[in-house]
This record gives structure tokens, C-alpha cells and sequence, in this order.
């Protein structure tokens, strides 16, 4: 059974509010906070007039003010399930809309801290002696501000309410988009290990039968390998989704070691020539020493599945009577591998999605799944390297270029 973890509540980037109510604050001149669910401020207070800045030099807002207490409690009420509030605060008016995700509240955003009517001066003494500062400056901030009507606080709710449901609705989007991505590796992941071991006993159980029956009918013979063959291109695939979940997932590494170019090109041509022989394709190597002159550091075998998978692949799209090559360069920058062909060719819109996942050629790929040139890519990237395509297009052939920098040159190798 796969789990997927659902979204951590806990874990809100709160600097991504920053910017949008700092905005919205300047906007409609209301003192603007956010909070979390469990009552602590994360944001502001966000001031933006001369009557917010100044109470901002007070203890009004201090952790433990007057003005933090107020919101505060209307926090533990968003908490607890009420519905949008509003109170009053020496004449002051205090809103609050709740922040949900995935129908949970996690937060609140706390705004208002404007005068409902106009003040007077012995409200502000008020308020001045419980937040300490001077009545009379008070005043003279207060009473150059027309109050929050009613009128303009609804419009001001509802921008605030789109904005935070815009927002919110934009992390839903990002969480789901996660969730869907870390199931689909999960399960990649998971499938492709439950296939290797029924295959890897069906194989070795048809292996056993092909060495140990005796006088064996000839259509029972043609029969099982038959079965060899299909079961290896099954476990081929099978490989193919575990480096594609590896891949994915982050875990794929490579293990170097000092070894000789050649012997890497030796191991990939000897697993396909047959192949070009039973096209009649002509298959050809420059240098022809195979690159024995070239020391790379590099995990031989991830590097040799590349050029495996590179040239089968040109084997495979080339008709037969075609023509394959393999030309290996190196200077002071690296060593360039070049895989060419004379065979289908690649449309241009296609080409920008060759080293996709997932990705077949329209025809002529009867089998496989697609994952080769993704996985070729990404075990280049591991080496340091880049790996291009180019294809003047269709029927025109194709070419692929491995580059691996720091190869020693031939002339400090000869």
C-alpha cells in the first residue's frame, strides 16, 4: 500500500504574503497582520498611515499589548470555527478573515485599526494613556484621517478575502502538484522493484530448462527461447523504470574510476553489432584503436548503457543497408562522443523533447518504454557532461553528442 503524507499545515511560507499585504495595506491605509492557527503572528504589523505609524511606536502591537491581545482572541475564535469578526477597540475597528487550505483553517489575517467615526480628543487621551504615548500627538495624527466607513471596510474585505483565496487556492494548486509527483515516483519506484524478482526467477528458470532437458522437441526448444528473449526485454524495461525512478526521485549516482575510453566503446559496440550485421548495416569507428588513447574518469558501466543505448537506437531507426558511426574526439576541454546515423531522421518539433521520459518515435520503436534517452541524460549530467541532438530531419538521420570534460589529452597519452 502506498501513503502519501498529506500537506504540513505547519509549514507555511509565510514571506510569500509579505509582498501582496504590504500592497494591500498601502492601498486602503488598514494595519494588516497574519497569524497561524495556533495564535502567533508571522507577519506585521503592516503600516502604512501616519495614525498606524505613530501607535506603531507604542505598545500597542508589543507581545505583550493591549492591541496583540485583541487579535489574538479573534484568532482563537477563527480557530474554534467562528465566522468572520469584527470588534471594537476605543473606537477602532478590528476585521478578520480566516486562512484555509484544502477546507482547513491554518491562519488568520487580522486587519482594520482604523477609526470607525471621527475621534475627539479626550478618546484619544484614552487611548494614548493605555498604549503610552502622548495624547495631544495622537490627536494630531487621528483627525487628519477620514474614518472606515462601513461601505469601505465590505470593499476592503472582499479585495482582502480574493486576494487570500487567490493565494491559498495557488498553494492548493503547488501542494497537488506535489503530492501527484511524489505519488507517481512512489509507485514507479515500487512497481519496478516488485517486477525485478518474479522476472529475475523466470529467467534463470528458463535458462535452466534450455541447459538441463535432454533431447528437447524442437518446438518446445524455439518455444523457450522464444520465452528468453521476451522475458529479457521485459527485464530490460523493468531496469529501465528503476533508473527512471532513481532518476526522479534523486537517488541515481554513478561510481568513478580512472579507465580507458576504449575499453568502455568495446563493451557497448560488442552487445549491438549484431544487430547492425543482421540489417546489413555498415558500422564504423573513428579512431579505429576506439579511443584507447583517451583516460577519462567515470563509472564504465553507466557510461557504456549510454552508448549502448545510442547506437541501438540508431540501429534501430536506420533501414536496413543504412550506415552507422561512432566518432570519439579529445582536446585540452574533454572528449566528444558522436553517434550519427543515416537513418529516420527527427522532425524539428520533435526534437526539443528527445531526451523527455516517456518518449517514442512516432514508428519503427515497436518496443521499449521511452526512458532511455532520459536516463542517458541524466547519467551524462552525473559525469559533469552534456549530451545534444541534432537532425536535419525526416529521413535525413540523426546525431548524438556526448561531451565529458577533463579527458587527458592524446598527446600527453601517446
Amino acid at each position: 500500500m502506498i501513503r502519501i503524507a498529506e500537506p504540513d499545515f505547519a509549514q507555511v511560507d509565510w514571506d510569500e504574503w509579505r509582498t501582496p499585504l504590504l500592497q494591500f495595506s498601502q492601498a486602503s491605509g488598514l494595519v494588516v497582520s497574519a497569524y497561524d492557527i495556533a495564535g502567533a503572528r508571522q507577519l506585521g504589523p503592516l503600516l502604512s498611515t501616519r495614525t498606524a505609524r505613530f501607535l506603531g511606536t507604542s505598545s500597542l502591537w508589543q507581545d505583550d499589548g493591549p492591541g496583540t491581545a485583541v487579535e489574538r482572541r479573534i484568532v482563537a475564535g477563527m480557530a474554534a470555527g467562528q465566522a468572520n469578526t469584527e470588534e471594537l477597540f476605543h473606537g477602532m475597528r478590528i476585521c478578520s478573515l480566516p486562512l484555509t487550505r484544502a477546507g482547513e483553517r491554518y491562519g488568520a489575517l487580522v486587519f482594520g485599526w482604523c477609526m470607525r467615526d471621527f475621534s475627539s480628543p479626550m478618546a484619544c487621551e484614552q487611548l494614548a494613556a493605555l498604549t503610552g504615548v502622548a495624547g495631544h500627538a495622537l490627536w494630531n495624527a487621528v483627525r487628519l484621517e477620514s474614518p472606515l466607513t462601513d461601505a469601505r471596510l465590505a470593499t476592503y474585505r472582499e479585495l482582502l478575502r480574493t486576494l487570500a483565496g487567490s493565494l491559498d487556492r495557488q498553494r492548493d494548486t503547488i501542494d497537488e502538484l506535489n503530492r501527484v509527483s511524489r505519488t507517481r515516483d512512489l509507485f514507479l519506484a515500487t512497481v519496478s522493484h516488485e517486477m525485478r524478482t518474479p522476472l529475475s526467477a523466470l529467467s534463470m528458470r528458463v535458462d535452466l530448462l534450455l541447459h538441463t532437458l535432454q533431447d528437447m522437441a524442437p518446438a518446445l526448444q524455439a518455444s523457450l527461447l522464444a520465452m528468453r528473449v521476451h522475458v529479457r526485454q521485459e527485464a530490460a524495461m523493468v531496469e529501465d523504470l528503476i533508473d527512471a525512478a532513481r532518476t526522479l526521485t534523486g537517488t541515481m549516482s554513478i561510481e568513478r574510476l580512472p579507465v580507458s575510453l576504449g575499453r568502455i566503446v568495446r563493451d557497448a559496440v560488442s552487445t549491438v553489432e549484431t544487430s547492425a550485421i543482421e540489417k546489413r548495416i555498415v558500422f564504423s569507428i573513428t579512431p579505429a584503436n576506439y579511443g584507447d588513447h583517451i583516460q577519462i574518469d567515470a563509472d564504465p558501466r553507466r557510461l557504456q548503457q549510454v552508448l549502448w543505448n545510442l547506437i541501438l537506437n540508431a540501429i534501430k531507426f536506420t533501414p536496413p543497408g543504412g550506415s552507422v558511426g561512432l566518432n570519439i574526439a579529445s582536446d585540452f576541454d574533454g572528449v566528444r562522443i558522436r553517434v550519427h546515423d543515416s537513418g529516420q531522421g527527427i522532425a524539428p518539433q520533435d526534437l526539443p523533447h528527445v531526451f523527455g521520459a516517456f518518449t517514442l518515435q512516432s514508428h519503427a520503436n515497436a518496443s521499449g518504454l521511452g526512458l532511455g534517452l532520459y536516463i542517458a541524460r541524466r547519467i551524462v549530467e552525473l559525469h559533469g557532461g552534456a549530451i545534444t541532438v541534432a537532425s536535419a530531419g525526416k529521413d535525413l538521420g540523426s546525431s548524438f553528442t556526448i561531451y565529458l570534460p577533463g579527458a587527458a589529452p592524446p598527446s600527453l597519452l601517446d
